[in-house]
């Protein structure tokens, strides 16, 4: 495991300033914004200037009760070869639920949630895992999550359940420390516990990132800057174990470059001298026994209550917190709504300011089945059909005609399907196409 050095997070909104920064050793890039046949040229650009370029996922859901998506492992597997990646990364968390092995309608959460540090869900863990890691030419690490939400009867903490992650599969961790601070403020979990608990010399490499605090709930935003706790946190890794690689994330709200690299020297100047680089990360991995099929039921269905409570307003299952499942809630919906205005630009144009508001009300009652851009375009089909109104009234029959106009340039034609999803789709196609 080569060293990483200092690094952050490329996103198209800030790529010419990433190029221009001095002292910027490697990049992250959001694996499922990269097309391996098309990269972007400033990715191309930084790799021919021998800027190390790793592909970090989030959509592979390695927590959760069902075996890891074969499409998914192949098209980040690409993308590592593309970049010539020496390790890929994903996260600790689960982003969808129901389906088969419960019987239930497939939900998405559209954002990464807790696993339960129970035994059931380290089982599936490990094996989710282990079938990732045969699928993926280089090593895997994987990241803890910040949280909103505890699960309730919890069997460990989260540096017991990240020991035992590493001891049974061998793979690396991407340690977030700014996750850390958010799990001690919404939780009540000591940093310097987990730190003390987990393996830190499977440590791949660290984020720091910034988030802001609301009626005492942290939200890990990746949007404001890198607070002093955070960097504090950092400290106290740092001298326990010099990371071979640290990387300042940044998503949203982007500050002048000149900000940013003031963050990644504060950054810098933490992990000075903080210690020599691990000789051997661990390699040897124990023999990872098949989940029992029992222990993906139990999973499947505490997570398919936990998700369907979150984005379908069933009731909230026993031993939660119902104050936070509501903050939780109000999060996906509001992610949900910004990042479908990311995917479908032309919506919040078409609809203007009451964008925020249709859409809000059309996620409360229909939670999320498939990706955004499907998310997208059952949005504006179920306006279409509804027919209430989507501006004032002298404007209101021209956002319906472009509103119109964008749907059906994007629904088709294309092949009948057996999902619900697709079927609805295609008949609201035809309705629309009558009209």
């Amino acid at each position: 495991m080569r060293r990483l050095g200092t690094g952050i997070g490329w996103r198209p909104e800030i790529a010419d300033a990433v190029e221009a920064m001095p002292g910027i050793d490697w990049v992250e890039a959001v694996a499922e914004n990269i097309c391996p046949g098309h990269l972007p040229d400033s990715l191309v650009r930084l790799r021919e200037r021998g800027v190390t370029v790793v592909p970090h996922g989030v959509s592979l859901g390695l927590g959760g009760a069902d075996r890891p998506d074969e499409g998914r492992l192949t098209a980040l597997a690409e993308r590592a070869r593309a970049l010539g990646s020496p390790l890929v990364t994903e996260h600790i968390a689960f982003v969808r639920a129901g389906g088969d092995l419960t019987a239930t309608q497939p939900l998405e959460a559209g954002h990464l949630l807790p696993v339960p540090r129970t035994r059931d869900a380290l089982d599936v863990l490990c094996e989710n895992v282990r079938i990732a890691q045969d699928a993926l030419p280089v090593p895997l690490a994987v990241e803890n999550i910040a949280a909103l939400i505890a699960w309730p009867d919890e069997e460990m903490t989260e540096g017991q359940f990240l020991y035992e992650l590493v001891e049974r599969t061998g793979v690396r961790l991407l340690i977030d420390v700014a996750n850390l601070h958010t799990n001690h403020v919404n939780r009540g979990e000591a940093p310097a516990q987990a730190l003390d608990e987990l393996p830190v010399e499977a440590i791949a490499y660290v984020h720091v990132a910034g988030g802001f605090e609301r009626d005492g709930v942290w939200h890990d935003s990746h949007a404001h800057p890198v607070p002093e706790p955070v960097l504090a946190i950092l400290a106290d890794l740092a001298s326990r174990v010099t990371p071979p690689g640290v990387l300042l994330e940044r998503d949203e709200n982007f500050p002048e470059p000149a900000e940013l690299e003031r963050e990644l020297a504060a950054i810098r100047a933490t992990v000075k001298a903080s210690g020599e680089l691990p000789a051997e990360l661990p390699g040897a991995r124990a023999e990872v026994r098949p989940a029992p099929g029992a222990a993906r039921q139990r999973t499947a269905v505490a997570q398919a209550a936990l998700l369907s409570a979150l984005v379908a307003g069933t009731p909230a299952p026993e031993g939660f917190d119902h104050a936070r499942l509501k903050v939780q809630s109000h999060a996906l919906a509001a992610k949900r709504a910004d990042v479908v205005a990311k995917v479908a630009p032309e919506l919040p144009d078409i609809l203007g300011t009451a964008y925020r508001a249709l859409f809000l009300a059309y996620a409360r009652a229909r939670p999320m089945t498939g990706g955004y851009r499907h998310d997208a375009l059952a949005f504006a089909g179920h306006l279409l059909l509804a027919g209430d109104s989507l501006a004032d009234t002298d404007s209101d029959a021209e956002a319906r005609r472009r509103l119109s106009d964008w749907w059906l340039e994007r629904s088709g034609p294309a092949p009948l399907s057996r999902r619900p999803a697709a079927r609805l789709l295609h008949a609201t196609r035809r309705v629309l196409q009558r009209r």
